[in-house]
């Protein structure tokens, strides 16, 4: 007996071989407001299935994983207040048939063991600033290690430590590949400062080295490193200013721990008079695009 269940359209669209893209569903219950949070999810999911793909998006209702919603699911995830669930919560809320919005990794994970190869996000969790003393690192790298899923992100949020990240996804041997350009995103800003190793010019490179990875036996994710646009992008200048009197205020309020990131991006939004939210929805919306080209090319390879 599965553990989770599949909508009959993600069913049917993995079944038949058609491409199929894995959606997350903190980004909506947990990183934009309401009402702009269920518009986001309907216009997310609109853009795969207008391009020819299946939208999965992945949440824990009343106990049960499921993958694919229909049209009440997705406004419960934008509606209701939900507990952000990582791999590790998803047994638990299960047990207590409570409903959860699936972070990077539980996504993932999940989208993995339905058999879907291709995640969209908005940007990866990594290994968090003052990790040497905290040891606070995001669940999505270390499920990335033993998951094997591509993930389409804009690199991760530039208010955790870039470089150090990079340097963990290196240790734990997931690929990180550039999307037509070897200079690392820094979410908000198209380029972080920081380079890496590879770059692939087209989706169905990308779909092949899918393949080579399942033939050689490699097991682990793989990160598609999307930049924003430039012309998108969020000032560089403001973006640093507004980043510093943010971590002051984190200092000064005393917030430690796991509580750092979710206390700097409600600030960074409200400081940034919604800037930093524009630019995530079009960040969101590129990874989505890019994602489905991928997973097109391969429905036809895999």
């Amino acid at each position: 007996m599965k553990s989770f269940v599949c909508s009959p359209e993600v069913q049917a669209a993995l079944d038949a071989g058609k491409p199929v893209v894995a959606l997350e569903s903190t980004i909506i219950s947990h990183g934009l407001p309401r009402p702009q949070n269920l518009e986001a999810a309907k216009e997310f999911e609109e853009i795969l299935r207008s391009n020819g793909v299946t939208p999965a998006t992945i949440a824990i209702l009343d106990g049960v994983p499921q993958i694919g919603l229909d049209e009440v699911g997705v406004e419960r995830i934008a509606n209701e207040d939900l507990t952000k669930a990582s791999v590790r919560d998803i047994p638990i809320l299960a047990a207590r048939k409570e409903s959860g919005a699936t972070t990077v990794a539980a996504t993932a994970h999940l989208a993995a063991l339905a058999g879907i190869r291709v995640f969209a996000t908005g940007g990866l969790g990594g290994v968090h600033r003052g990790a040497n003393t905290t040891f606070d690192e995001s669940a999505d790298l270390s499920t990335l290690s033993v998951t094997n899923i591509t993930v389409v992100s804009a690199g991760v949020k530039s208010v955790l430590d870039i470089a150090a990240t990079l340097e963990r996804l290196e240790s734990l041997s997931v690929p990180v590949i550039g999307w037509q350009t070897k200079e690392f995103p820094a979410f908000w800003l198209t380029k972080s400062g920081l380079t890496i190793d590879w770059a692939l010019d087209s989706t169905d490179e990308i779909a092949q080295a899918m393949k080579s990875q399942d033939e050689l036996g490699h097991g682990q994710g793989m990160v598609i490193a999307n930049p924003i646009p430039e012309s998108l992008q969020w000032d560089p200048a403001e973006h640093d200013r507004v980043l510093d009197i943010a971590f002051k205020a984190a200092d000064a309020a005393g917030v430690h721990g796991k509580a750092v990131t979710p206390f700097l991006l409600g600030f960074i939004v409200q400081e940034s008079n919604g800037r930093s939210l524009e630019v995530n929805l079009d960040l969101a919306r590129n990874n989505v695009r890019l994602a489905g080209e991928i997973a097109k090319s391969w429905s036809r390879v895999g």
